[in-house]
């Protein structure tokens, strides 16, 4: 190893871990998923098993409990600083990352996990895909091409609910996204409860760009007590991209309600051909306009192998 690279390792603001040392870190915190949790919790072509909650979300669990006790310990001493009474608020922890990344997997088997902590927490699950814009008013802005880019989101309206999370409003209604319909269910709503902790998961949500015409001076990740970026070699992100939109088309994308469906008679080969297409055409230039370049703004990164399991984590510096 040259004096150069050294010089950048010590210089980084992260501490590393590999596989083996960040398994060991769990502490006591120990329980038993029943296998029907498991595979509830993983997405399509997402390998998921017990070994891998155990050694790489039973310490990341650990690690955000110590995170939740001092967050605690600071609301209360700045109480009895200031001489009031705040109420509790809900810790929010978001998840960040490319299309295919499994990010979602990641968010699920967290909230799961964070739930099982021994005071019981109340944990709700919130994905940035119910703030983007309809269809209808996408095509009416000419960007359907550009659905996941940080334009096609309604940021005003995700920021007010975070606002209203971090404001302590007991009951808030956000809107709902169906992959299979591939737009926005205006009929339906998700009811957030006084949780005890929030999982916001969006490829975006560590973006501190403003969009074209505006300027924000407020981010989604001001809202942050804890951040995690779910990291992998590029080749593959596409290939797991491909292989899912391939499953997809032999099982989702043949029901006719499908957004999708009209790939559905498409050829193996057609079918690799397409989502190779579609991403080198929007998601490739997201992924390294948009995405990639708030990798470093996490306090965490899990970096993933080419079998979808973690690897390694980074852990910022404190």
């Amino acid at each position: 190893m040259s004096a150069l690279q050294e010089e950048l390792i010590l210089s980084s603001p992260y501490q590393e871990f590999e596989r083996e040392e960040w398994k060991d870190l769990n502490g006591q915190f120990n329980l038993n998923l029943e296998s029907t949790d498991i595979h509830s919790l993983h997405a399509l072509n997402e390998p998921l098993n017990m070994k891998e909650i155990e050694e790489i979300y039973f310490p990341l669990a650990h690690l955000i409990e110590l995170h939740i006790k001092n967050h605690d310990t600071i609301r209360d001493d700045s109480n009895s600083f200031f001489q009031r009474n705040q109420q509790k608020l809900p810790f929010i922890v978001g998840i960040a990352g490319s299309v295919a990344v499994g990010k979602s997997t990641t968010a699920r088997v967290l909230t799961k996990v964070l739930s099982l902590l021994p005071h019981k927490p109340k944990v709700e699950l919130v994905t940035t895909d119910g703030f983007l814009f309809s269809n209808k008013v996408l095509l009416e802005k000419n960007i359907m091409n550009r659905k996941g880019f940080p334009e096609s989101y309604d940021t005003k309206k995700l920021l007010h609910f975070l606002s209203a999370i971090k404001s302590g409003i007991p009951q808030i209604s956000v809107p709902m996204y169906s992959h299979l319909e591939y737009d926005i269910l205006e009929d339906e709503e998700q009811k957030i409860i006084e949780p005890d902790i929030l999982i916001l998961e969006g490829i975006n949500v560590l973006q501190v760009t403003s969009q074209k015409g505006q300027n924000n001076k407020v981010f989604v990740s001001d809202f942050f007590d804890f951040s995690i970026y779910v990291d992998a070699l590029e080749k593959d992100i596409i290939s797991w991209y491909v292989n899912r939109f391939e499953s997809l088309r032999a099982t989702a994308f043949q029901n006719p309600t499908s957004y999708f469906h009209k790939y559905a008679d498409m050829s193996l080969l057609e079918s690799r051909e397409m989502a190779t297409q579609i991403w080198n055409e929007i998601n490739k230039p997201n992924l390294h306009d948009n995405i990639l370049p708030t990798k470093y703004r996490a306090d965490l990164i899990l970096q993933k192998g080419s079998d979808h399991f973690v690897e390694s984590i980074k852990v910022r510096k404190i």
